[in-house]
Order: C-alpha cells, then structure tokens, then sequence
C-alpha cells in the first residue's frame, strides 16, 4: 500500500495525531469564532512549510492589508525576511487593482487568474483564503452551493493544499453557511472556552479523510516555540 503524502502542519502533537500531516491535495476548512487564531495557525503551517521544507504559499488575505497581516505574523515570531521569495501575502487591493485593468472579467475569474499565475511562477504548494465567507460576498454567487462546489473543484485541479478560513457565527454551532463542510476533505475547528475569566484554545479535527484520527477537543497553546496541542 502506497503510504498518503502529507503537509505538516508544524503543531506539535498535531501531525503525530494524523499520521504525519494533511493529505497532500487536501482542501481544508478551518472554521472558528472570532479570536480564535484562525488566521495564525494557517499562516503558521505556510510559514514553516517555506523555512523548513521550502515549499512555496501563497496568503491570500480579502480582509486585512498585507502588511497588517505581516506585521501580526512577524509580533508572534513568524518574520518574512529570508523566506519572501515562498511565501508570499497577497491582499484585496492587488485583485482590485488587476479587476480595473480587466473590467469584463468577474472578480472570481480575475482571483482564479492571479492564482494561475502565482502556481505557474512560484510552483505554489499551498494556499490559504482568509476568508471564505468574504469571498461568496464579493464573487456574489448566484447559486453559492453550485458556485462553491465549483471553487472546490478548481482548487482541487490546480494540485494544491488549500486552508479556508470559515468565520462561525459568535451565537452559533454551523462550521459554515452552503455545505462546504461537505465539499471540504478536512474540518479544523477552533474553539474558545472561558473558566475562571481565563479564556482557553481548543482543536478538533472533526473530519480529515484518508486519515485515522481521533475527534476530541484538545488544549491548544501557542508560546515562544510557537503552536502545541495537547493530545494526552
């Protein structure tokens, strides 16, 4: 039996807890509530996939300018310099600029564009949307369950490992609005829990296919060494 190729993740006790990683291809969902370090964990695995294992990402950010993503990376320890030529932050505004100079164009074609040529010129291995949600808004889907299953198809024919970030209702318990939790191969939910007026991070991976893994909610810490969760 061919043994599955796969990311890391670079969460200590996490890649030991999936056999060693994502699957490599995988689209994933990494849904949350606000203030959950979404964001922060899925710029971490293309962080030290490109330090350690020098593979190309792309951080496509529909939210936040670039640099403010760079400079909230870089306050937890996860500086650019060195590693800029794979890793590279793309923001709103760049896809803004590109859609004027190609009007007829829908601003999904023009996203699709841009990544095309980012795999073609950088031979990207991974990808990360922030956010999801963002994204349906500004493609303004017509049918957002046909249109998803679409994207997903697309992100599956370029061959990269794909992380979106699903942002969760503050009062609510859906990962997501149009059943991409379905479409997705893998779900990583994040979750605060408050005891004591000290508020704790959590991590499930409730869905990981060609993965045996456990569905438990474990600690999640993120210190000095970056983050760790605790399996045991």
């Amino acid at each position: 039996m061919v043994a599955t190729k796969r990311i890391k993740t670079y969460i200590r006790g996490l890649d030991e807890h999936l056999q060693g990683g994502i699957p490599l291809g995988h689209t994933v969902l990494i849904a949350g509530k606000p203030g959950t370090m979404k964001s922060s964990v899925a710029y971490n695995v293309l962080y030290h996939n490109a330090k350690e294992e020098n593979k190309s990402g792309v951080y496509v950010t529909l939210e936040q300018s670039r640099d403010s993503v760079v400079d909230s990376m870089a306050g937890l320890g996860m500086e650019l310099d060195g590693i800029d030529e794979r890793l590279s932050v793309l923001d709103l505004s760049m896809i803004r600029k590109k859609l004027k100079q190609l009007s007829k164009q829908s601003w999904i074609e023009v996203f699709k564009m841009y990544v095309n040529n980012l795999k073609g010129s950088m031979d990207v291995d991974l990808l990360v949307l922030d956010s999801l949600p963002v994204l349906q808004v500004m493609a303004k889907f017509e049918d957002p369950r046909d249109d998803l299953f679409r994207f997903f198809e697309w992100l599956r024919e370029l061959g990269i490992t794909s992380f979106l970030i699903a942002e969760m209702d503050q009062d609510g318990n859906k990962f997501c609005a149009h059943g991409e939790d379905f479409l997705s191969d893998g779900i990583m939910h994040l979750d605060l829990r408050r005891d004591d007026r000290v508020v704790n991070l959590f991590l499930s991976i409730v869905k990981m296919r060609k993965t045996a893994h456990k569905r438990g909610y474990f600690p999640l810490i993120f210190d000095e060494g970056g983050f760790e969760v605790v399996t045991h």
